[in-house]
């Protein structure tokens, strides 16, 4: 016969699958895909930094390195990156510039999607005009490219550039995994999730064996996972809030 705890135990798990399922359900499936800091330095030559931004691999020069690569700022200019563009890639213009070229410095948070202008092949000139770059600083330009999907997808670099345009660094990059979907320039998604409350046993699971902890020591402080002194209802909501895999 089965002990009240583990009639507990069956009830909770069967709530806690329709929750997880419900959850599922109604999470989007967009993303954006961060490169995290890199700091790469983008060598003043004709090649340059070739950046495959599906598959984080990025080399300078040749571009037979880095096969099917998006991304490609160059040049050995002191006053300008020359940007190159792959099929399908292209390079914003500041929504500010007119119909100027080479200004391609955008502000943090423009929209970067089917709404913007992009050139092919471009450049990130040094000057004091809207969407030109400044020696000394750090500067963000918005492009899109075509992924193996073969569809469109936008994303945006971060790029450094010294005392004149040959000194340049790639800082980081992300695009959205979502074809045609705007991202803003600067976003790097949401932020990591928090450590796995209820994982007892650190299996990467929130299940039954974490809830019979809770039932356990129901009433003492052994369970207690919201730091109010007690194992009761609310850390087993915990639990059932976020049942299945850690994240």
């Amino acid at each position: 016969m089965k002990t009240r705890s583990q009639r507990l135990l069956g009830h909770f798990s069967v709530c806690a699958a329709a929750m997880a399922t419900v959850a599922t359900a109604s999470q989007s499936d967009a993303a954006v895909v961060h490169s995290g800091v890199i700091n790469v330095v983008i060598q003043a030559n004709i090649d340059g930094l070739y950046v495959n931004c599906q598959t984080g691999q990025y080399l300078n020069g040749p571009g037979s390195g880095v096969p099917g690569w998006d991304v490609n700022p160059y040049g050995t200019s002191l006053t300008g990156v020359s940007l190159y563009a792959a099929t399908g890639t292209g390079y914003m213009r500041n929504p500010g510039a007119g119909t100027s070229t080479s200004r391609t410095n955008i502000a943090a948070r423009t929209a970067i999607g089917a709404a913007s202008f992009f050139y092919g092949s471009s450049n990130a000139t040094i000057g004091t005009l809207v969407g030109q770059w400044t020696a000394n600083s750090t500067g963000i330009f918005g492009f899109k490219f075509l992924a193996a999907d073969g569809l469109t997808h936008y994303g945006w670099a971060r790029m450094s550039i010294g005392a004149n345009a040959a000194t340049r660094t790639l800082v980081e990059y992300a695009w959205n995994d979502v074809a045609g979907v705007t991202i803003n320039a600067g976003d790097v998604g949401p932020p990591p999730p928090p450590a796995c409350s209820g994982d007892f046993n650190l299996d990467g699971f929130r299940d039954g064996l974490d809830m019979a902890v809770i039932l356990s020591g129901w009433g003492t402080a052994s369970g207690d996972l919201n730091s109010d002194g007690t194992t009761d209802g609310l850390d087993m909501a915990v639990i059932l809030s976020g049942w299945g895999t850690c994240p």
